[in-house]
């Protein structure tokens, strides 16, 4: 068995959070870095997060267009209305 057959993609996407936030217990770290090394789709996906939350930090309103951040108001409001 494969060293990345310990997790799988699912689970590397629940995980991915705790990971960026390096908030994973060291097992859990080694096991979703293991699966890093075999998978190449789960690799592009964290990288693509990271690029994510790169940009998106760098965001203010004012380089939104009016209607970008009324909709982007829109769906933030849908979407904790739909948690409430």
């Amino acid at each position: 068995m494969a060293p990345y057959e310990d997790i799988t993609c699912r689970e590397l996407v629940a995980l991915l959070n705790d990971y960026l936030e390096e908030a994973l217990p060291d097992a859990e770290r080694t096991r979703f870095e293991e699966h890093l090394v075999y998978c190449d789709p789960c690799v592009n996906y964290v990288g693509q997060m990271r690029r994510t939350i790169e940009i998106s930090g760098a965001l203010r309103e004012e380089h939104l267009a009016p209607d970008a951040r009324d909709e982007l108001l829109t769906a933030f409001r849908a979407w904790k209305a739909a948690r409430a």
